[in-house]
């Protein structure tokens, strides 16, 4: 905005000031300022993500305390993101990704019969669900980490392939390959006795 002054010599020309003004926040930032807000809205939500991708809550508190202590050195660039939140759950699939290359022996184990007893719908028998969802969580472990990464942010988190695939830093084609190739293998199956058809 430039707002004409009075110049002093009167054969002068006026002499303009230009005020300074406060540049807007980015797009999607209003919504998380500091990454303490952040952390607030978002932390039940990543660590419920890290715990499907690992398959123990403990490591996933694990995990996602070692991203938020690398977002918390990088948040001037991550909060000029449009969305904070993608990016952060993308850094804890990356971070998932490489436990998994250091520690490639590491067994993910399947959750407790207590959580899968609170999931569990009414009008079902108890014991068919537990077979079903454990059997389940055992092809789920054996996947690829990447196609179950895809599984998890597809149908457990419910993002679309685009938001997807700026999670895991891919195209949305790559996205839905990984979704067709894990899904072919699930469908090959039979989740009650884990035999192939």
């Amino acid at each position: 905005m430039t707002v004409r002054l009075p110049a002093t010599d009167p054969s002068s020309a006026p002499t303009p000031r230009v005020e300074a003004r406060t540049p807007a926040p980015p797009h999607g930032a209003a919504s998380a300022r500091t990454l303490d807000e952040l952390v607030r809205t978002h932390l039940p939500g990543l660590i419920r993500y890290a715990t499907v991708l690992v398959g123990d809550q403990h490591t996933a508190a694990d995990l996602v305390q070692e991203v938020l202590l690398r977002a918390h050195q990088r948040w001037r660039r991550i909060a000029l993101t449009d969305r904070p939140d993608l990016y952060l759950r993308r850094m804890v699939t990356n971070e998932h990704l490489s436990w998994r290359r250091r520690w490639h022996v590491r067994m993910i184990q399947p959750t407790g019969d207590e959580a899968l007893a609170r999931h569990a719908g009414a009008a079902r028998d108890l014991a068919e669900g537990h077979a079903e969802k454990d059997a389940m969580w055992q092809r789920l472990a054996e996947l690829p980490p990447r196609q179950r990464t895809v599984l998890v942010l597809r149908y457990y988190e419910g993002l679309s392939d685009v938001e997807t695939a700026a999670v895991l830093g891919t195209s949305a084609a790559t996205v839905r390959s990984h979704a067709s190739r894990a899904l072919a293998t699930l469908r090959r199956t039979d989740l009650t006795n884990l035999e192939t058809r």
